[in-house]
């Protein structure tokens, strides 16, 4: 396959199809465990292994797939991978996965993997399906990054708290005084209905902005003056 399809599918998952900001696909994680960075990246991780190797073994198997049951065989795979990412959480991050608490099971229930898995890799090759399965999953990582760090700035004056339950050893950083007292509004769930609005409005002021410039005839060249 040409590489050109491979930075398409890319360019498509990351920003023109982005499931937060265009698709406004699992809504029910973006919003809720998006109030630090911390824990929107790291479910946004999980969800891209999840999407990634369901993507990739949805394709690999789908000439053997009937297609009347297609539907409870791409979500038994996708709770298999669910399961075995919920355990090493539990095994290997615990406090992280204490925090996050029922929103990693949730993943089998998200749209995003249901939606890429149906309307992408069960049409097309493992490669491709794979590659299809990491930009939709960064382009999520990116938008709860972006929402998860807004929140938490804004709502308490802190960046990356909890770290440490990721890395043992690292410390959040303080950005805003010691006595800020916080806007509550921001971490509870209406604030993060306002701010992610706020991205999408942005997302499509670059979009538009970038086909306004599109549209703008380039000036014709200035000849040159005849020289004597």
């Amino acid at each position: 396959m040409d590489m050109s399809v491979y930075r398409e599918i890319t360019h498509n998952g990351i920003w023109k199809q982005n499931t937060g900001l265009v698709q406004i696909l699992g809504l029910c994680p973006i919003l809720a465990i998006s109030t630090n960075v911390v824990n929107a990246v790291s479910l946004g991780l999980a969800t891209i292994l999840v999407m990634a190797i369901s993507n990739l073994a949805v394709a690999a198997l789908r000439n053997f797939i009937p297609y009347e049951i297609r539907i409870p065989i791409f979500i038994l795979i996708i709770a298999a991978l669910v399961t075995v990412i919920d355990l090493l959480f539990n095994a290997y991050l615990h406090s992280l996965y204490l925090v996050l608490g029922i929103f990693i099971p949730l993943i089998v229930t998200n749209c995003i993997v249901l939606a890429r898995v149906e309307a992408f890799a069960a049409k097309n090759g493992a490669v491709a399906s794979t590659v299809d399965g990491i930009a939709m999953g960064v382009g999520l990582v990116l938008v709860l990054a972006v929402l998860g760090a807004m929140r938490e700035l804004i709502g308490s004056g802190t960046l990356f708290a909890g770290i440490e339950m990721v890395i043992p050893g690292l410390e959040g950083l303080q950005i805003l005084p010691a006595g800020y007292p916080g806007f509550l509004l921001a971490i509870l769930p209406p604030g993060a209905f306002i701010l992610l609005g706020c991205l999408i409005a942005g997302k499509n002021w670059l979009d538009a902005r970038k086909a306004r410039r599109a549209k703008v005839p380039s000036a014709p060249p200035v000849a040159a003056p005849a020289q004597a």
